[in-house]
């Protein structure tokens, strides 16, 4: 059965896509992966060294849809959790405390060096992130619509630095690394750079906040069947019974691979999932949740080798 939705809702992701690699140079598969992150509903932790783009992506990806509300947080050591919340302030005229909603109340958080910040303030994320819900001084606020948080981090960095913790490692859908452009795409970039303002302030908005809700909507339509779905389960399965993992890959592992592998499949323009869109996004969903154990890290393994030899040895649905 074919997905009963429009041409045009088809084409939001690709839209969006579009519109970022005409500022962001060299880095389409990267721009692709983040843009499937959008549309599988989950959050994106980009890493990579400083200078290589993560802020301008971000900040572009924000520009493409018109009517989305873009907050930014820097993070920094004296960052504290009502910083990024909101806080209630006395009136003194009326004697009653007023919330003031903090950045996180948007429908694109980008979280910029999320590693500069205590792991308390880190924590301030993990209910937002995880169930689109904040509980500040006993009140539930939900997140209505839209709501994206792009993190990033610096990875060589250990000064004035906190890793993240697992729990918060294990709310990203994806984490992506930019790495270095070629000479042809750094030259253009040198060019862009020539003009009066920055390139990422040209972007024209393509889509509009409904149309990206109507667009994550029509990905969770994308057929999946149940051998793939055997085969996801048994990729993040086969982590939790390997000597050098410390700590495996969760259900929610599973379910990001999916819904990530969904929207991979209709950015491609197909209303179904293969193995191959699966192997594809797998080492980016899965890897950054793994803890191994010291020995294997030492070794030199990671994982995302981990994730890798998984891919190569586990049978594959035909």
């Amino acid at each position: 059965m074919a997905i009963m939705v429009s041409s045009g809702v088809m084409e939001v992701g690709n839209q969006i896509e579009q519109a970022i690699a005409k500022v962001v140079r060299g880095q389409d598969g990267l721009i692709r992966r983040l843009v499937c992150c959008l549309g599988a509903g989950g959050h994106a932790l980009l890493e990579d060294y400083p200078g290589t783009g993560k802020t301008t992506l971000a900040k572009a990806l924000a520009s493409t849809i018109g009517d989305a509300n873009f907050q930014r947080i820097q993070f920094t050591p004296d960052l504290l959790p009502s910083d990024i919340l909101g806080v209630s302030i006395l009136n003194p005229k009326s004697g009653e405390f007023k919330f003031h909603r903090g950045p996180i109340f948007a429908n694109i958080l980008l979280g910029d060096e999320i590693n500069r910040a205590s792991p308390r303030t880190q924590s301030a994320l993990l209910e937002v992130m995880a169930e689109k819900q904040a509980t500040i001084e006993g009140t539930r606020h939900t997140m209505e619509g839209l709501f994206f948080v792009i993190a990033t981090q610096n990875p060589v960095e250990f000064r004035g630095t906190y890793p993240l913790p697992e729990a918060q490692m294990d709310r990203f859908s994806m984490l992506c690394s930019l790495g270095y452009v070629g000479v042809e795409d750094e030259i253009s970039i040198l060019t862009d750079q020539q003009g009066v303002s920055h390139p990422v302030e040209n972007i024209e908005p393509v889509v509009s906040h409904e149309d990206v809700i109507e667009w994550q909507r029509a990905i969770t339509k994308v057929r999946i069947s149940d051998e793939l779905k055997h085969y996801i389960v048994s990729l993040c399965a086969a982590t939790r019974s390997m000597e050098e993992v410390k700590l495996a890959a969760s259900p929610r592992a599973s379910i990001s691979l999916m819904k990530v592998a969904q929207a991979m499949s209709l950015m491609r323009g197909t209303d179904f999932v293969t193995p191959e869109v699966i192997q594809e996004v797998a080492v980016d969903v899965i890897a950054h949740r793994l803890v191994l154990e010291n020995e294997s890290k030492y070794s030199g393994r990671s994982g995302r080798s981990v994730v890798e030899e998984l891919l190569a040895t586990l049978p594959v649905p035909v």
